[in-house]
């Protein structure tokens, strides 16, 4: 082949296939979502924001291995799922509410106490903050039509709930 059939001929049809498929993927990106999945997103990412936030200090403030499990194990779930819902944003085009406080709970003295004083209030804290995820999570079950957001949400519906459950028992106890 000549360079002058490759420029003339090859060049343009490899860059048009090229520029559809982005198009393409552009508007499919556009039409697998809809303003559910953004406002589940855009409220989730803060709200798991302030979970982790609340986790990550409790090996200063109790020894309890319940809570230091739980405690754990929110942190490191809600991250991914935080760096997750923020490029779907992003590939969405729509602006990560970080300033937004939509579900927080108001965390208040839990950064003064100790053992289980400190065990108490971060449970009931959290029960209320989960209570909220979840209840956003079936939002976005019953109006989102993002597969992927849908299938996030019925993971923190499930998890969350389990936690609740584990959370009300140890309040209990």
């Amino acid at each position: 082949m000549s360079r002058k059939f490759l420029a003339a001929f090859v060049l343009p049809a490899v860059t048009a296939l090229a520029l559809s498929a982005c198009s393409t993927e552009a508007d499919q990106n556009k039409a697998d979502h809809n303003e559910a999945d953004v406002t589940f997103a855009q409220q989730m990412v803060p709200h798991h924001r302030q979970a982790v936030e609340m986790s990550v200090p409790a090996p200063q403030h109790t020894k309890n291995p319940q809570v230091l499990a739980l405690s754990g194990g929110i942190a490191k779930a809600q991250q991914p799922e935080i760096d997750q819902l923020t490029t779907w944003l992003k590939q969405w085009g729509a602006p990560d509410m970080a300033g937004m406080h939509h579900g927080m709970v108001d965390t208040g003295d839990l950064d003064t106490l100790r053992d289980a004083a400190y065990d108490r209030k971060w449970l009931t804290l959290m029960v209320e903050h989960h209570r909220g995820a979840i209840d956003m999570a079936r939002t976005e079950l019953s109006q989102g039509a993002n597969t992927d957001a849908k299938a996030m949400a019925q993971r923190i519906v499930d998890t969350q709930q389990a936690e609740v459950d584990r959370m009300t028992a140890l309040l209990a106890a």
